[in-house]
């Protein structure tokens, strides 16, 4: 490769699109592989640095996931983070065990200043950790440079080797000076230089895909949000007229938003896109019939996409390419390697395994939310677009708790037609990373008019969120969530209760299912 780059070994660990994320603020290319690449595939690679991520496991379990010794002899700098810095210890001689107390959440952490890692870093700084085991002995060579009240190796080093190591996680923000550590890995110890910016994404990606398509006929998955939005619009400047963009209302938009996006991208609107719009409610609402699985429901909304393309595909005649808005968090949380199945994204985990195009062409794979919205800008796409609402490719179907029907679909639409009206009308919304309405599929009784009512409980979401890995519930005042729950109890025929989720990301995702 001739852009310098980041690995991040994955070792199941919940944060590690995170840490592939945060090294990207460095402008520095980062990119998330299983633990079990090999050493001549990241030899091929030629990474500046490496990164060990998190995991769930204890170091000393024999089935526990490792890596070979050989790869600290590649003279490539080193990171290892809480279960990564535990592998490091282990791997290089050192000792980990139990800790005879656990550690969980914010934590007051002493650090050398002097340390490399540590440059600029308040002595005294707040750090997230995570953690059962800890380093009990370091390594030859290695010189602790952390500890907490109960930990005694929050973080190790060897800078002859460039080997480093912390047993908290500086990638989360929770950690106060994260950003300034992982900077000084990437930037001052793996001595890179900074070179990976959007407008040059831009450019290249253009020049990329105009060579790879040449006069082939292209086909794109547009559902109007903002990742497919941008691919659709990269795509148009590499190829032009070559391009057909399909948008499938599946019945499970929010309300009105079919004929919206139609309005942008349809034959009124700006871009000059090849459009055509398949009205396939019905369809989906057969195939979702009885289907309670999220997982399943993910699947099966994904098949049809693809089913529904190969149709327009052979209307408009032979097809080459199929194009999707997928991004990096869609393929991470759809599973890497052995890493654990967070949720199948219906453009990735639910793709059947027979497609008809000859190549699905993804521009969009390697990149995280703000990056995608970085690239629109640059494509020249209208802010209001680019930092539209974020929506899930399966749309309601995963809003929807257990069976999807037309009339929940429905009671969704218009609860959430209301709450978003209401925050826009209080100008709550600046700042919020999204806030959507839910169904549970929770039915209570309740009393409206002196009659009693067993009917749904819809739930309000809002979140704050600056990468969309990690949020926050927002704390939308009282007096706007009272005046949502009023209007929708009263204005949506089958909801009597109205509930307010108050969970951050982790321990629960940002949608529902």
């Amino acid at each position: 490769m001739n852009r310098e780059m980041i690995i991040v070994l994955d070792f199941g660990g919940q944060y590690n699109q995170l840490i592939a994320r945060r090294v990207r603020e460095c402008n520095v290319y980062c990119e998330v592989k299983p633990y079990t690449m090999s050493l001549e595939e990241i030899r091929e690679a030629n990474p500046k640095g490496i990164i060990f991520t998190g995991g769930p496991n204890s170091v000393y379990d024999p089935e526990s996931p490792r890596y070979s010794r050989e790869i600290f002899e590649l003279g490539i700098p080193i990171l290892g983070i809480c279960y990564g810095s535990q592998l490091m210890a282990y791997t290089l001689g050192g000792a980990v065990e139990t800790a005879p107390v656990s550690e969980y959440g914010h934590t007051v952490v002493h650090v050398d200043p002097s340390d490399p890692l540590f440059e600029g870093v308040t002595a005294d700084t707040v750090c997230w950790m995570s953690h059962t085991d800890y380093i009990s002995r370091v390594p030859e060579g290695f010189h602790i440079t952390a500890s907490t009240a109960v930990c005694p190796v929050a973080a190790m080093s060897c800078p002859e080797k460039k080997f480093y190591a912390t047993q908290f996680h500086p990638e989360v923000m929770h950690t106060a000076e994260g950003s300034k550590m992982l900077y000084n890995f990437v930037r001052h110890i793996c001595g890179c230089v900074g070179d990976w910016k959007m407008d040059s994404f831009v450019e290249t990606t253009v020049r990329e895909l105009r060579e790879r398509i040449g006069s082939g006929k292209v086909l794109c998955a547009l559902s109007g949000g903002v990742d497919s939005s941008v691919a659709a619009v990269l795509l148009s400047r590499a190829v032009g007229k070559q391009l057909t963009c399909v948008f499938v209302d599946h019945g499970l938009l929010r309300k009105n938003e079919g004929d919206e996006v139609e309005a942008v991208f349809g034959p009124a609107g700006p871009y000059e896109l090849n459009f055509i719009r398949v009205n396939a409610q019905q369809r989906y609402y057969d195939k979702l019939k009885g289907v309670t699985d999220p997982e399943t429901k993910r699947k099966i909304i994904g098949e049809e996409f693809i089913r529904v393309f190969e149709e327009e595909a052979k209307k408009i005649g032979a097809v080459d390419f199929l194009v999707q808005g997928t991004i990096y968090p869609d393929v991470i949380e759809s599973g890497l390697g052995k890493s654990a199945v967070i949720k199948s994204h219906h453009n990735v985990g639910g793709l059947p395994d027979v497609v008809d195009f000859k190549e699905i062409i993804e521009p969009l794979r390697m990149l995280f939310k703000d990056e995608v919205r970085k690239a629109g800008l640059e494509l020249g796409i209208p802010e209001n677009l680019v930092y539209r609402q974020p929506f899930p490719g399966p749309g309601l179907g995963i809003r929807i708790i257990g069976e999807v029907t037309e009339e929940k679909v429905k009671i969704v639409q218009e609860a959430d037609a209301i709450y978003r009206e209401e925050i826009a009308k209080a100008g709550v919304d600046k700042g919020l990373g999204q806030y959507f309405a839910a169904l549970t599929n929770m039915r209570s009784v309740g009393v409206m008019g002196d009659f009693r009512t067993y009917d749904y409980a819809v739930v309000l979401r809002a979140v704050n969120t600056s990468d969309f890995m990690t949020a926050e519930a927002a704390q939308i005042p009282w007096e706007v969530l009272s005046k949502v729950t009023n209007r929708i109890v009263n204005e949506v025929k089958g909801v009597n209760r109205v509930l307010y989720d108050c969970t951050g990301k982790p321990p629960a995702t940002i949608e529902f299912e």
